[in-house]
Protein backbone atom coordinates (compact mmCIF):
# COMPACT_ATOMS: atom_id res chain seq x y z
CA UNK A 1 0.00 0.00 0.00
CA UNK A 2 1.28 3.44 -0.87
CA UNK A 3 1.87 5.80 2.06
CA UNK A 4 -1.26 7.74 2.98
CA UNK A 5 -0.73 11.25 1.62
CA UNK A 6 -1.21 14.23 3.91
CA UNK A 7 -2.89 16.35 1.28
CA UNK A 8 -6.68 16.21 1.33
CA UNK A 9 -8.32 16.95 -1.99
CA UNK A 10 -11.87 15.54 -1.82
CA UNK A 11 -14.97 17.48 -0.89
CA UNK A 12 -16.67 16.23 2.29
CA UNK A 13 -20.27 16.81 3.29
CA UNK A 14 -21.14 16.26 6.94
CA UNK A 15 -24.70 15.54 8.06
CA UNK A 16 -25.89 16.76 11.43
CA UNK A 17 -26.24 13.65 13.58
CA UNK A 18 -29.81 12.52 14.24
CA UNK A 19 -31.24 9.75 16.38
CA UNK A 20 -31.07 7.42 13.39
CA UNK A 21 -27.48 8.44 12.56
CA UNK A 22 -25.67 8.02 15.87
CA UNK A 23 -25.90 5.52 18.70
CA UNK A 24 -23.63 5.93 21.73
CA UNK A 25 -23.13 3.19 24.31
CA UNK A 26 -21.67 4.70 27.50
CA UNK A 27 -20.09 2.62 30.25
CA UNK A 28 -20.23 3.42 33.93
CA UNK A 29 -17.40 5.65 35.20
CA UNK A 30 -16.79 6.95 38.69
CA UNK A 31 -13.98 9.44 38.07
CA UNK A 32 -15.03 12.62 39.86
CA UNK A 33 -13.10 14.81 37.40
CA UNK A 34 -15.38 13.63 34.60
CA UNK A 35 -18.42 15.03 36.42
CA UNK A 36 -16.81 18.24 37.69
CA UNK A 37 -16.85 21.61 35.90
CA UNK A 38 -14.25 22.00 33.16
CA UNK A 39 -13.89 22.43 29.42
CA UNK A 40 -10.82 20.36 28.49
CA UNK A 41 -11.29 16.81 27.13
CA UNK A 42 -10.50 14.11 29.70
CA UNK A 43 -8.95 10.70 29.11
CA UNK A 44 -11.44 9.03 31.46
CA UNK A 45 -14.61 7.07 30.90
CA UNK A 46 -15.40 4.79 27.97
CA UNK A 47 -18.01 4.73 25.21
CA UNK A 48 -18.63 2.93 21.91
CA UNK A 49 -19.92 5.13 19.09
CA UNK A 50 -21.81 3.97 15.99
CA UNK A 51 -22.44 6.89 13.64
CA UNK A 52 -23.09 7.49 9.96
CA UNK A 53 -21.89 10.28 7.69
CA UNK A 54 -22.90 11.20 4.14
CA UNK A 55 -19.89 11.61 1.82
CA UNK A 56 -19.67 12.66 -1.84
CA UNK A 57 -16.92 10.91 -3.81
CA UNK A 58 -15.60 11.03 -7.34
CA UNK A 59 -14.64 7.85 -9.13
CA UNK A 60 -11.12 6.55 -8.54
CA UNK A 61 -8.61 7.11 -5.78
CA UNK A 62 -9.32 9.87 -3.30
CA UNK A 63 -8.00 11.30 -0.09
CA UNK A 64 -10.74 12.22 2.35
CA UNK A 65 -11.02 13.89 5.77
CA UNK A 66 -13.86 13.21 8.23
CA UNK A 67 -13.81 15.79 11.03
CA UNK A 68 -15.69 16.42 14.23
CA UNK A 69 -14.70 13.17 15.93
CA UNK A 70 -13.97 13.03 19.67
CA UNK A 71 -10.63 14.44 20.75
CA UNK A 72 -9.64 11.26 22.60
CA UNK A 73 -11.00 8.45 20.46
CA UNK A 74 -9.00 5.21 20.27
CA UNK A 75 -7.07 5.67 17.01
CA UNK A 76 -6.28 1.93 16.74
CA UNK A 77 -9.90 0.82 16.91
CA UNK A 78 -11.66 3.00 14.32
CA UNK A 79 -13.74 0.96 11.87
CA UNK A 80 -15.32 2.40 8.70
CA UNK A 81 -17.63 0.74 6.17
CA UNK A 82 -18.38 2.64 2.95
CA UNK A 83 -20.33 -0.19 1.34
CA UNK A 84 -19.74 -2.02 -1.92
CA UNK A 85 -17.54 -0.36 -4.47
CA UNK A 86 -15.26 1.56 -2.10
CA UNK A 87 -11.95 0.22 -0.79
CA UNK A 88 -10.13 1.81 2.15
CA UNK A 89 -6.44 1.88 1.22
CA UNK A 90 -5.27 3.45 4.47
CA UNK A 91 -6.46 5.55 7.37
CA UNK A 92 -4.96 7.92 9.92
CA UNK A 93 -6.39 9.69 12.98
CA UNK A 94 -5.11 13.21 13.63
CA UNK A 95 -5.86 14.31 17.18
CA UNK A 96 -5.83 17.97 18.21
CA UNK A 97 -3.36 17.38 21.05
CA UNK A 98 -2.04 20.58 22.62
CA UNK A 99 -2.61 22.51 19.40
CA UNK A 100 -6.37 22.85 19.90
CA UNK A 101 -8.89 22.83 17.06
CA UNK A 102 -6.35 23.38 14.27
CA UNK A 103 -4.12 20.56 15.44
CA UNK A 104 -6.57 17.89 14.23
CA UNK A 105 -6.53 19.35 10.69
CA UNK A 106 -2.87 18.92 9.85
CA UNK A 107 -2.64 17.60 6.30
CA UNK A 108 -5.73 19.48 5.05
CA UNK A 109 -5.80 22.29 2.49
CA UNK A 110 -6.21 25.75 4.03
CA UNK A 111 -6.50 29.41 3.10
CA UNK A 112 -4.91 31.72 5.67
CA UNK A 113 -6.16 35.32 5.59
CA UNK A 114 -4.98 38.50 7.22
CA UNK A 115 -6.82 41.26 9.09
CA UNK A 116 -8.00 42.87 5.85
CA UNK A 117 -9.20 39.61 4.33
CA UNK A 118 -6.15 39.32 2.08
CA UNK A 119 -4.84 35.83 1.30
CA UNK A 120 -1.56 35.28 3.18
CA UNK A 121 -0.98 31.65 2.29
CA UNK A 122 -2.65 28.76 0.49
CA UNK A 123 -1.68 25.13 0.69
CA UNK A 124 -1.47 22.20 3.09
CA UNK A 125 -1.45 22.78 6.85
CA UNK A 126 1.67 20.95 8.08
CA UNK A 127 2.34 22.44 11.53
CA UNK A 128 0.58 24.19 14.39
CA UNK A 129 3.01 25.73 16.87
CA UNK A 130 1.63 27.98 19.58
CA UNK A 131 0.16 30.94 17.72
CA UNK A 132 1.91 30.06 14.46
CA UNK A 133 1.04 27.92 11.44
CA UNK A 134 3.14 26.07 8.91
CA UNK A 135 1.63 25.94 5.38
CA UNK A 136 3.20 24.09 2.41
CA UNK A 137 2.34 25.47 -1.04
CA UNK A 138 1.99 23.61 -4.35
CA UNK A 139 5.74 23.96 -5.00
CA UNK A 140 6.60 22.30 -1.68
CA UNK A 141 7.73 25.50 0.04
CA UNK A 142 6.72 25.90 3.69
CA UNK A 143 5.74 29.30 5.10
CA UNK A 144 5.38 30.04 8.81
CA UNK A 145 2.71 32.58 9.71
CA UNK A 146 1.87 34.20 13.04
CA UNK A 147 -0.10 37.37 12.35
CA UNK A 148 -3.25 36.04 10.70
CA UNK A 149 -6.97 36.54 11.33
CA UNK A 150 -8.74 33.56 9.81
CA UNK A 151 -8.08 30.01 8.60
CA UNK A 152 -10.46 28.61 5.96
CA UNK A 153 -10.86 24.94 5.01
CA UNK A 154 -12.15 24.83 1.41
CA UNK A 155 -12.35 21.03 1.21
CA UNK A 156 -13.64 19.96 4.63
CA UNK A 157 -15.79 20.87 7.60
CA UNK A 158 -13.06 22.07 9.98
CA UNK A 159 -15.08 20.69 12.89
CA UNK A 160 -13.52 20.65 16.35
CA UNK A 161 -12.08 17.39 17.68
CA UNK A 162 -10.10 14.67 15.91
CA UNK A 163 -9.98 14.12 12.15
CA UNK A 164 -9.98 10.78 10.33
CA UNK A 165 -7.97 10.94 7.09
CA UNK A 166 -8.67 8.22 4.53
CA UNK A 167 -7.16 7.03 1.25
CA UNK A 168 -9.99 5.48 -0.81
CA UNK A 169 -10.59 3.82 -4.16
CA UNK A 170 -14.20 4.28 -5.34
CA UNK A 171 -15.67 2.34 -8.26
CA UNK A 172 -18.42 4.92 -8.79
CA UNK A 173 -18.98 8.62 -8.24
CA UNK A 174 -21.75 10.06 -6.10
CA UNK A 175 -23.03 9.98 -2.52
CA UNK A 176 -21.90 7.25 -0.13
CA UNK A 177 -23.01 6.54 3.41
CA UNK A 178 -20.10 5.84 5.75
CA UNK A 179 -20.71 3.77 8.87
CA UNK A 180 -18.20 4.60 11.60
CA UNK A 181 -17.55 2.56 14.75
CA UNK A 182 -15.01 3.59 17.39
CA UNK A 183 -14.38 3.68 21.15
CA UNK A 184 -13.62 6.94 22.88
CA UNK A 185 -12.91 8.26 26.34
CA UNK A 186 -14.36 11.46 27.75
CA UNK A 187 -17.84 9.97 28.16
CA UNK A 188 -19.12 8.24 31.27
CA UNK A 189 -22.17 7.82 33.46
CA UNK A 190 -23.03 6.90 37.02
CA UNK A 191 -26.19 6.65 39.08
CA UNK A 192 -27.28 9.49 41.37
CA UNK A 193 -29.78 8.57 44.07
CA UNK A 194 -31.75 10.70 46.52
CA UNK A 195 -33.23 8.93 49.56
CA UNK A 196 -35.60 11.17 51.53
CA UNK A 197 -36.67 9.85 54.92
CA UNK A 198 -40.41 10.03 55.60
CA UNK A 199 -41.67 12.23 58.43
CA UNK A 200 -43.12 10.83 61.65
CA UNK A 201 -43.87 7.32 62.76
CA UNK A 202 -41.68 4.79 64.49
CA UNK A 203 -40.97 2.75 61.37
CA UNK A 204 -38.27 3.73 58.87
CA UNK A 205 -39.56 4.68 55.42
CA UNK A 206 -37.89 6.57 52.58
CA UNK A 207 -38.63 7.77 49.08
CA UNK A 208 -35.94 6.67 46.62
CA UNK A 209 -35.27 8.61 43.40
CA UNK A 210 -32.83 7.30 40.81
CA UNK A 211 -31.18 9.35 38.04
CA UNK A 212 -28.44 8.63 35.54
CA UNK A 213 -25.76 11.36 35.40
CA UNK A 214 -24.12 11.41 31.95
CA UNK A 215 -20.87 13.35 31.59
CA UNK A 216 -19.45 14.55 28.27
CA UNK A 217 -15.82 15.69 28.26
CA UNK A 218 -15.04 14.11 24.88
CA UNK A 219 -14.23 17.34 23.02
CA UNK A 220 -17.36 17.37 20.83
CA UNK A 221 -21.12 17.83 21.06
CA UNK A 222 -23.47 14.90 20.54
CA UNK A 223 -26.80 15.98 19.06
CA UNK A 224 -29.99 13.90 19.18
CA UNK A 225 -28.21 10.60 19.75
CA UNK A 226 -29.68 7.23 20.65
CA UNK A 227 -28.20 6.34 24.01
CA UNK A 228 -27.47 3.14 25.90
CA UNK A 229 -25.97 3.03 29.38
CA UNK A 230 -24.10 -0.05 30.60
CA UNK A 231 -23.89 -0.92 34.30
CA UNK A 232 -21.04 -3.14 35.47
CA UNK A 233 -17.27 -2.95 35.34
CA UNK A 234 -15.75 -4.52 32.20
CA UNK A 235 -11.98 -4.38 31.74
CA UNK A 236 -10.52 -1.80 29.36
CA UNK A 237 -6.98 -2.21 28.04
CA UNK A 238 -6.33 1.54 28.04
CA UNK A 239 -6.59 4.04 30.80
CA UNK A 240 -9.46 5.28 30.93
CA UNK A 241 -16.15 12.58 47.52
CA UNK A 242 -16.45 15.74 45.48
CA UNK A 243 -19.32 18.24 45.47
CA UNK A 244 -22.33 17.34 43.29
CA UNK A 245 -21.69 17.86 39.55
CA UNK A 246 -22.78 21.28 38.33
CA UNK A 247 -25.10 21.29 35.35
CA UNK A 248 -23.38 23.30 32.61
CA UNK A 249 -25.01 25.54 30.06
CA UNK A 250 -26.42 23.86 26.95
CA UNK A 251 -24.66 24.98 23.79
CA UNK A 252 -27.48 24.22 21.37
CA UNK A 253 -31.21 23.67 21.31
CA UNK A 254 -31.88 20.61 23.42
CA UNK A 255 -33.41 17.47 21.98
CA UNK A 256 -36.79 16.57 23.52
CA UNK A 257 -36.51 14.98 26.96
CA UNK A 258 -37.14 11.21 27.09
CA UNK A 259 -40.85 10.46 27.37
CA UNK A 260 -40.45 7.01 28.91
CA UNK A 261 -38.11 5.45 31.45
CA UNK A 262 -35.06 3.54 30.19
CA UNK A 263 -35.61 -0.01 28.92
CA UNK A 264 -33.51 -2.36 31.05
CA UNK A 265 -32.05 -5.66 29.79
CA UNK A 266 -29.13 -8.03 30.25
CA UNK A 267 -25.98 -7.40 28.20
CA UNK A 268 -23.72 -10.41 28.70
CA UNK A 269 -22.59 -10.17 32.32
CA UNK A 270 -23.79 -6.56 32.63
CA UNK A 271 -26.99 -4.51 32.56
CA UNK A 272 -28.03 -2.21 29.72
CA UNK A 273 -30.35 0.81 29.99
CA UNK A 274 -31.68 2.12 26.66
CA UNK A 275 -32.77 5.76 26.90
CA UNK A 276 -36.10 6.53 25.22
CA UNK A 277 -35.94 8.81 22.18
CA UNK A 278 -32.98 11.04 21.36
CA UNK A 279 -30.82 13.11 23.67
CA UNK A 280 -28.36 15.99 23.32
CA UNK A 281 -25.04 15.75 25.15
CA UNK A 282 -23.23 19.10 24.73
CA UNK A 283 -19.49 19.07 25.29
CA UNK A 284 -18.40 19.96 28.84
CA UNK A 285 -21.79 19.11 30.33
CA UNK A 286 -23.52 16.73 32.73
CA UNK A 287 -27.00 15.59 31.69
CA UNK A 288 -29.40 13.69 33.96
CA UNK A 289 -32.28 11.38 33.02
CA UNK A 290 -34.50 9.22 35.28
CA UNK A 291 -33.58 5.56 35.71
CA UNK A 292 -36.71 4.48 37.60
CA UNK A 293 -39.90 6.03 38.91
CA UNK A 294 -39.50 7.22 42.49
CA UNK A 295 -41.00 4.94 45.13
CA UNK A 296 -41.44 4.68 48.87
CA UNK A 297 -39.77 1.69 50.56
CA UNK A 298 -39.00 0.33 54.02
CA UNK A 299 -35.61 1.01 55.56
CA UNK A 300 -33.60 0.37 58.73
CA UNK A 301 -31.50 2.73 60.85
CA UNK A 302 -28.35 1.51 62.60
CA UNK A 303 -25.90 3.21 64.92
CA UNK A 304 -22.56 1.41 64.95
CA UNK A 305 -19.69 1.52 67.48
CA UNK A 306 -16.87 -0.58 66.06
CA UNK A 307 -13.44 -1.55 67.40
CA UNK A 308 -10.57 -3.24 65.56
CA UNK A 309 -10.69 -4.95 62.20
CA UNK A 310 -10.87 -8.41 60.67
CA UNK A 311 -7.36 -9.72 61.32
CA UNK A 312 -5.83 -12.86 62.80
CA UNK A 313 -2.17 -13.39 63.79
CA UNK A 314 -0.07 -16.25 62.39
CA UNK A 315 0.27 -17.71 65.91
CA UNK A 316 -1.75 -17.12 69.11
CA UNK A 317 -0.98 -13.72 70.64
CA UNK A 318 -0.78 -14.19 74.44
CA UNK A 319 1.18 -11.00 75.13
CA UNK A 320 -0.60 -8.53 77.39
CA UNK A 321 0.15 -5.47 75.25
CA UNK A 322 -0.83 -3.05 78.01
CA UNK A 323 -4.41 -2.86 76.81
CA UNK A 324 -5.93 -1.82 80.15
CA UNK A 325 -6.81 1.79 79.21
CA UNK A 326 -10.15 3.20 78.11
CA UNK A 327 -10.91 3.88 74.45
CA UNK A 328 -13.67 6.19 73.26
CA UNK A 329 -15.45 4.90 70.16
CA UNK A 330 -17.41 7.19 67.81
CA UNK A 331 -20.84 5.96 66.77
CA UNK A 332 -21.55 5.97 63.04
CA UNK A 333 -25.02 6.64 61.67
CA UNK A 334 -26.08 4.14 58.99
CA UNK A 335 -29.11 3.56 56.78
CA UNK A 336 -30.08 0.29 55.12
CA UNK A 337 -32.74 -0.83 52.67
CA UNK A 338 -33.48 -3.63 50.22
CA UNK A 339 -32.84 -2.70 46.58
CA UNK A 340 -36.28 -2.36 44.92
CA UNK A 341 -34.70 -2.71 41.46
CA UNK A 342 -31.28 -3.49 40.00
CA UNK A 343 -29.33 -0.47 41.22
CA UNK A 344 -26.19 0.52 39.27
CA UNK A 345 -23.24 1.83 41.27
CA UNK A 346 -23.36 5.50 42.17
CA UNK A 347 -23.75 8.05 44.92
CA UNK A 348 -26.66 8.21 47.36
CA UNK A 349 -27.68 11.46 49.06
CA UNK A 350 -29.79 10.86 52.18
CA UNK A 351 -32.12 13.71 53.19
CA UNK A 352 -34.57 14.41 55.98
CA UNK A 353 -37.23 17.10 56.39
CA UNK A 354 -36.42 19.78 58.95
CA UNK A 355 -39.10 21.56 60.95
CA UNK A 356 -39.31 24.28 58.28
CA UNK A 357 -40.18 21.64 55.67
CA UNK A 358 -36.88 21.89 53.81
CA UNK A 359 -34.94 18.77 52.91
CA UNK A 360 -31.56 18.73 54.68
CA UNK A 361 -28.62 16.42 54.10
CA UNK A 362 -27.95 13.60 56.57
CA UNK A 363 -25.02 12.23 54.62
CA UNK A 364 -23.74 10.92 51.31
CA UNK A 365 -22.32 7.51 50.48
CA UNK A 366 -21.29 5.50 47.47
CA UNK A 367 -22.91 2.18 46.66
CA UNK A 368 -21.74 -0.57 44.33
CA UNK A 369 -23.77 -2.41 41.72
CA UNK A 370 -26.61 -4.03 43.68
CA UNK A 371 -29.02 -6.64 42.30
CA UNK A 372 -32.71 -6.38 43.05
CA UNK A 373 -33.59 -7.67 46.52
CA UNK A 374 -30.09 -7.34 48.00
CA UNK A 375 -29.27 -5.13 50.95
CA UNK A 376 -27.83 -1.65 50.59
CA UNK A 377 -26.09 -0.30 53.72
CA UNK A 378 -24.98 3.33 53.70
CA UNK A 379 -22.58 4.98 56.15
CA UNK A 380 -23.85 8.53 56.69
CA UNK A 381 -21.27 9.89 59.15
CA UNK A 382 -20.54 10.23 62.88
CA UNK A 383 -23.65 10.79 65.00
CA UNK A 384 -23.77 13.77 67.34
CA UNK A 385 -24.36 12.93 71.01
CA UNK A 386 -23.60 9.20 70.69
CA UNK A 387 -20.40 7.48 71.76
CA UNK A 388 -19.15 4.36 73.53
CA UNK A 389 -16.37 3.79 76.06
CA UNK A 390 -14.42 0.53 75.89
CA UNK A 391 -12.20 -0.84 78.65
CA UNK A 392 -10.60 -4.20 79.32
CA UNK A 393 -11.81 -5.83 82.53
CA UNK A 394 -9.93 -9.14 82.57
CA UNK A 395 -6.88 -10.79 81.03
CA UNK A 396 -5.15 -14.10 81.83
CA UNK A 397 -3.06 -16.66 80.00
CA UNK A 398 -2.83 -20.40 80.77
CA UNK A 399 0.07 -21.65 78.67
CA UNK A 400 -0.33 -25.22 79.93
CA UNK A 401 -3.99 -25.33 78.95
CA UNK A 402 -3.27 -23.22 75.85
CA UNK A 403 -6.00 -20.68 76.56
CA UNK A 404 -6.36 -16.89 76.87
CA UNK A 405 -9.24 -15.28 78.75
CA UNK A 406 -10.01 -11.62 78.01
CA UNK A 407 -12.97 -9.51 79.10
CA UNK A 408 -14.28 -6.10 78.12
CA UNK A 409 -16.88 -3.58 79.23
CA UNK A 410 -18.55 -1.40 76.59
CA UNK A 411 -20.55 1.61 77.83
CA UNK A 412 -22.64 3.23 75.07
CA UNK A 413 -23.81 6.76 75.89
CA UNK A 414 -26.75 8.59 74.34
CA UNK A 415 -27.09 12.35 74.77
CA UNK A 416 -29.84 12.67 72.15
CA UNK A 417 -33.57 13.13 72.72
CA UNK A 418 -34.51 9.66 71.45
CA UNK A 419 -33.65 6.14 72.58
CA UNK A 420 -31.15 4.34 70.36
CA UNK A 421 -30.22 0.73 69.72
CA UNK A 422 -26.44 0.85 69.25
CA UNK A 423 -24.68 -2.04 67.51
CA UNK A 424 -21.36 -2.82 69.23
CA UNK A 425 -19.01 -4.53 66.78
CA UNK A 426 -15.86 -6.27 68.06
CA UNK A 427 -13.17 -8.21 66.19
CA UNK A 428 -11.53 -10.91 68.36
CA UNK A 429 -7.91 -10.55 67.28
CA UNK A 430 -5.70 -12.76 69.49
CA UNK A 431 -6.46 -16.00 67.65
CA UNK A 432 -8.95 -17.42 65.17
CA UNK A 433 -10.48 -19.96 67.59
CA UNK A 434 -12.54 -18.35 70.35
CA UNK A 435 -15.85 -18.50 72.19
CA UNK A 436 -17.98 -16.20 74.33
CA UNK A 437 -18.00 -17.74 77.81
CA UNK A 438 -19.83 -14.91 79.60
CA UNK A 439 -21.87 -11.91 78.44
CA UNK A 440 -24.46 -9.60 79.96
CA UNK A 441 -26.64 -10.18 76.89
CA UNK A 442 -26.48 -12.69 74.03
CA UNK A 443 -24.61 -11.74 70.84
CA UNK A 444 -26.70 -10.67 67.87
CA UNK A 445 -24.17 -11.98 65.37
CA UNK A 446 -21.02 -14.12 65.35
CA UNK A 447 -18.60 -15.03 62.57
CA UNK A 448 -14.98 -16.33 62.82
CA UNK A 449 -13.66 -12.73 62.93
CA UNK A 450 -16.63 -10.69 64.15
CA UNK A 451 -18.79 -10.38 67.27
CA UNK A 452 -21.81 -8.05 67.50
CA UNK A 453 -24.20 -7.02 70.25
CA UNK A 454 -27.21 -4.72 69.92
CA UNK A 455 -27.49 -2.57 73.07
CA UNK A 456 -30.59 -0.50 73.88
CA UNK A 457 -29.62 2.92 75.23
CA UNK A 458 -32.25 5.30 76.64
CA UNK A 459 -32.42 8.98 75.73
CA UNK A 460 -30.01 11.08 77.83
CA UNK A 461 -28.66 7.86 79.33
CA UNK A 462 -26.18 5.01 79.01
CA UNK A 463 -26.05 1.21 79.13
CA UNK A 464 -23.43 -1.40 80.00
CA UNK A 465 -22.26 -4.45 78.04
CA UNK A 466 -19.84 -6.95 79.61
CA UNK A 467 -18.45 -10.02 77.89
CA UNK A 468 -15.60 -12.51 78.31
CA UNK A 469 -13.81 -14.34 75.49
CA UNK A 470 -11.74 -17.52 75.71
CA UNK A 471 -9.22 -18.30 73.00
CA UNK A 472 -7.79 -21.83 72.59
CA UNK A 473 -5.15 -23.43 70.39
CA UNK A 474 -3.09 -26.57 69.84
CA UNK A 475 0.64 -27.23 70.12
CA UNK A 476 0.91 -27.18 66.33
CA UNK A 477 -0.67 -23.69 66.26
CA UNK A 478 2.19 -22.33 68.37
CA UNK A 479 4.69 -23.33 65.65
CA UNK A 480 2.73 -21.43 62.99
Amino acid sequence: MNPLPLAVAAMMTTLTATAADTTVTIYRADADALFSPGTQPLDQGHALVHEQRELTLAKGRHELAIGGLPSLLDSEAVGIDLGDGVRVLGQRVIAPGDAGVLGAHRGERVHVRGAGGELLAEGTLVAVDGEGLGVRDAQGRVSYLRNYLRVEFPDSSSLAGSTLQLALDASRAGPHRAALDYPTSGLGWRAAYAATLSDGGKSCRLRLEALASIANRSGRDWSAVSLKLVAGAPNFASGGYAPPPRMMAMKAAAAPAPEALPEQSALGDYRSYRIDGALDLPDASVTQVPLYTSREIDCTRRWLASYGNAWSPATPNWHDGGGSGTAVLPVRSQLGFQAPENLPAGRVRVLTRDRDGHGELLGEARTGDTAKGREVMLDLGIAFGLRAERERTAFSVDRAARTISEGFRITPENASESARSITVREHPERWRVWQVVESSQPPARKTPDLLEFVVSVPAHGSATLDYLLRYSWSAADERG
